[in-house]
């Protein structure tokens, strides 16, 4: 069964009781997103007349506007105006359908050799370095993550590295205090490969299972982000060479196509290896995670479907596809 049909399976009548616990956030925290999904859908289906030049154009556009991204939109244009004429789709519920389907058997293909899973040390603390512009969430996923860590049994470890913007130190500390988890700082406009120097010497010395290190993200000096982000990754692989395990780039998808901008910028920077969406339960721009699959071949590892404490989540694609598109497919009952 391919991953479009494990979905329409799914789709076809799923209770709400037997859904599971992952698959009731993700629809939950998708909801705006799904919305958006069938309104543009909607909208280009209003004025059907036939699928023509017109009707692909108008596709293109409403994708955009969905924060799929333009690669994307073209690519999927294209390939369902072959795909309308092999099935001589005419009826708006086998087109939708179509359009659909082609969403996710891209995504699917993008993802074959894509890893969202976490990396942890075998030996030794495993280090998460997170990098990410002022204000897209950074913080508050560093001390959510240190809560589910020290809840699993695990003794983590917070670095203060943002030590430029004011109240950035400030924040993580009182981070730490909810999630009663100590956090290495230094003065205010500290060099921050210091402060992550002395992060690591004590998880080294007092057998921390995970250190999570904030950093700070200016990007509109570039240059100077590197250079303070080389130094920071050369210091952690002195003292620990496999580490950092994670380079978490935090990105905002309430954005939409602003974040997948940022996330270009970054790669150039440093070595990102995973991206953690913040604020997904609060944004019609769910698409933006095709987008970021597709044009930058970079996974989600971490996405938040709403502010609660455990509402941080590792990212489940079947999850987040059933979520994205649930109600949007048509699925006649097969004992009909």
């Amino acid at each position: 069964m391919g991953f479009f049909d494990k979905l329409k399976h799914v789709f076809s009548g799923q209770e709400e009781e037997s859904k599971t616990i992952e698959e009731q956030k993700y629809e939950k925290g998708l909801e705006k997103s799904r919305k958006t999904f069938g309104d543009k859908l909607n909208e280009l289906f209003a004025n059907f007349r036939s699928v023509d030049e017109d009707f692909f154009e108008e596709l293109e556009e409403k994708l955009i506007e969905a924060d799929v991204g333009f690669e994307t939109a073209v690519r999927i244009s294209e390939e369902l105006q072959e795909e309308v004429k092999l099935r001589n789709a005419k009826d708006k519920k086998d087109v939708s359908n179509a359009i659909i389907e082609k969403l996710v058997a891209l995504y699917e293909e993008e993802g074959q050799k894509e890893d969202n899973t976490l990396h942890f040390s075998v030996e030794g603390p495993t280090v998460f370095l997170f990098v990410g512009v002022n204000g897209v969430g950074k913080t508050t996923t560093i001390g959510k993550l240190a809560h589910r860590y020290q809840q699993e049994g695990k003794k983590v470890l917070l670095a203060a590295a943002d030590t430029f913007r004011a109240g950035a130190i400030e924040q993580l500390v009182e981070w730490g205090r909810r999630v009663d988890v100590e956090v290495v700082r230094k003065p205010e406009r500290s060099d921050p490969a210091a402060v992550v120097f002395d992060a690591v010497k004590k998880a080294k010395e007092e057998d921390y299972d995970i250190l999570l290190v904030d950093t700070a993200g200016r990007l509109q000096n570039k240059v100077n982000l590197m250079n303070e982000l080389g130094k920071i990754a050369r210091v952690i692989t002195r003292e620990l060479p496999e580490a950092p395990q994670e380079v978490l780039l935090a990105l905002d998808a309430t954005t939409g196509q602003n974040a997948l901008t940022q996330a270009k910028q970054f790669k150039d920077v440093t070595k990102v290896t995973g991206i953690v969406l913040t604020k997904l339960d609060g944004t019609a721009k769910g698409g933006i995670v095709l987008a970021i699959r597709n044009e930058l071949h970079l996974p989600v590892k971490l996405v938040g479907l709403g502010e609660k404490m455990d509402d941080l989540r590792d990212f489940e694609p079947m999850e987040f596809v059933y979520g994205l598109f649930n109600g949007l497919v048509d699925t006649p009952n097969e004992e009909k």
